[in-house]
């Protein structure tokens, strides 16, 4: 089978390629263009369920209902959100510790 290159750098920079250029957005949940508090607001409700996918589904491993490559794909998928989002709380916790510092 043969994929036209062009088709392909369209998916990706679409993202709509999960695994290659991050997980697929959904359009109608994605906020506007310049809205930060909707970006960060879409940003932790796909971590949420990113973590939540990882339990659901080392719970059903240990029901013998899911194999174990799915298993360890979504448990490594959700430890890499959790270390994304503990990175960026550091990140906004040491910027508030600077501006605290700050003579005024």
């Amino acid at each position: 089978m043969i994929v036209p290159a062009a088709g392909v750098a369209k998916a990706y920079a679409a993202g709509k390629v999960a695994g290659i250029a991050g997980p697929a957005l959904d359009t109608a949940t994605a906020p506007e263009r310049g809205s930060f508090a909707g970006f960060v607001e879409t940003a932790v409700k796909s971590a949420i369920k990113t973590v939540r996918t990882g339990e659901e589904m080392s719970a059903a491993g240990l029901q013998g209902k899911a194999s174990a490559q799915e298993v360890v794909q979504a448990v490594m998928s959700a430890e890499m959100t959790v270390q994304a989002v503990v990175t960026v709380r550091d990140k906004l916790v040491s910027a508030y510790l600077d501006i605290m510092r700050m003579g005024i």
